[in-house]
């Protein structure tokens, strides 16, 4: 049997695992709003709506924050249309997925459900057709407080008080020629730090998240981060990155192995962002808005687009997930936690239907997906600091990204209750013993290991402690 060791200390400090690391999307897209978390008439829905049964599993979930309405659908919508009495609300076309857009959730329905939810939002502004004004427009409807004409439509449309949105995107993707409103950098990257610098001015207090590349493999990526923020470095909080991995496009070591993408990626944005902040000798740090990742069976999407008309809210990517997609979900999210000094934000794309944790049926069910073991449980223990882990581990090859480590591995300890939690993914197909050391760590007599596959397991802390990891499986280890 293959074995590898790890060693866990306190003293290895990362960064605080930051509850913005959890989050979600919410897009304009397939069912992920109507018959999602949004249908009203279903049996659990409440009288604005709102599902029920994919609220509570929202919450299970363990999402903190949740970004809105888009995506692609964002490039072209007005926020406008979305808000006010129901009827009076226009129906558009939405040229992001090819849908007739109704309108009849938006952007009061979305602050509502945040609430019930439990969750931040985290709004987009449309930069793809629209630009500066709009975006303060959106701004002032949103968090002023009244006395104004957008924020007084704000109160007589229900809302007495501010949302107090502290999150923004600028826009979407617009490095993509597949966005309406497609940008160069040059052209984004003035629009974005005019946006920016006229937002802080309505209100200072917010954080705003600049465009970065849509994915690494974008013929602009570094020096669309490099354009962009040369210009808007000074008004932006964080930069964003979009990943997804497609199981479709390769053998099955490399999607086991894709955190390893991930991890480059997040290396070469934070990289990038540092030597523009050395260049204008400007000493604040960026982060990264990882707002946009998953797994997802991409090749499917050209065909979904193309078997209908102009419909409303059609069935779109509403993906089945396998138990190695969980695994891979897995590890992603502990490359996310690897780098909790510099990732400040996460969105798992989408939450309902597309994409999705959660599927639900129209008028009936709602259900778990296999990614939603990983997320919820890693949402529900990764609290406190993350803690680096230099894992001594074989190598194994794969097509797409050469040789890879087959063992991945993050810690987590809570200060305040003593909490640890250590996640470990073996990418391999053969079984992988590991010896944890935790010398560091006396107190904790009595470890729980569990899996996504069978019941929890006792284990003894002697100070060294093996633990044999199943061929493609996601673990958890936790004092207990």
């Amino acid at each position: 049997m293959n074995s590898a060791r790890v060693v866990i200390d306190p003293a290895f400090r990362i960064g605080e695992a930051d509850r913005r690391l959890f989050g979600s999307f919410v897009e304009h897209m397939g069912r992920c709003v109507y018959g999602g978390i949004f249908e009203p008439g279903h049996p659990t829905a409440d009288a604005l709506g709102l599902r029920g049964d994919v609220l509570e599993l929202t919450r299970e979930l363990g999402v903190s924050v949740v970004r809105y309405p888009g995506g692609n659908f964002v490039s072209g919508y007005r926020w406008e249309d979305g808000t006010g009495p129901v009827g009076d609300r226009p129906r558009r076309l939405d040229l992001a997925w090819k849908t007739v857009e109704t309108n009849r959730f938006g952007l009061d329905e979305f602050m509502v459900w945040t609430r019930a939810a439990g969750v931040e939002p985290m709004l987009a502004v449309n930069l793809g057709t629209r630009g500066v004004q709009e975006a303060l427009d959106l701004l002032e409807y949103a968090n002023h407080p009244g006395g104004t004409h957008l924020s007084d439509l704000r109160r007589k449309h229900g809302a007495e008080q501010p949302y107090g949105v502290r999150l923004w995107c600028l826009g979407n993707e617009l490095d993509g020629p597949w966005q309406v409103g497609h940008k160069t950098a040059e052209e984004y990257g003035r629009l974005a730090a005019e946006t920016a610098r006229a937002m802080k001015m309505i209100d200072p207090g917010i954080s705003l998240v600049a465009c970065g590349s849509s994915n690494r493999a974008m013929p602009t990526f570094g020096s669309w981060e490099a354009t962009v923020l040369e210009h808007a470095y000074e008004h932006v909080d964080f930069i964003s990155a979009h990943t997804y991995y497609d199981p479709s496009d390769g053998d099955r070591a490399s999607i086991l192995a894709s955190a390893v993408d991930m991890d480059a990626f997040i290396d070469e944005v934070v990289a990038t962002a540092d030597h523009v902040g050395a260049k204008l000798h400007n000493r604040k740090k960026l982060k990264v808005s990882f707002d946009e990742w998953n797994v997802w069976y991409q090749s499917r999407l050209q065909h979904d687009l193309d078997r209908r008309g102009w419909v409303e809210a059609p069935a779109l990517i509403e993906d089945d997930y396998t138990d190695t997609d969980a695994v891979v979900v897995g590890d992603l999210l502990i490359t996310l936690l690897r780098h909790a000094d510099r990732v400040g934000v996460a969105c798992q794309a989408q939450l309902a239907n597309v994409i999705a944790p959660i599927r639900t049926e129209t008028g009936g069910r709602a259900w778990r997906q296999s990614i939603f073991h990983p997320f919820a449980l890693t949402a529900r223990h990764a609290r406190g600091t993350v803690l680096r882990t230099e894992p001594v581990t074989p190598s194994h090859e794969t097509a797409k990204y050469g040789s890879v480590p087959t063992l991945s591995t993050v810690a987590v300890h809570d200060e305040e209750t003593d909490a640890l939690a250590v996640f470990a993914v073996n990418r391999g197909e053969d079984p992988l013993s590991v010896e944890f050391d935790l010398r560091a760590f006396p107190q904790h007599r009595a470890l729980e290991h569990l899996t996504l596959d069978g019941p929890p397991r006792r284990l003894e802390n002697a100070g060294r402690t093996t633990v044999q990891l199943a061929g493609a499986s996601w673990n958890l280890l936790r004092s207990s």
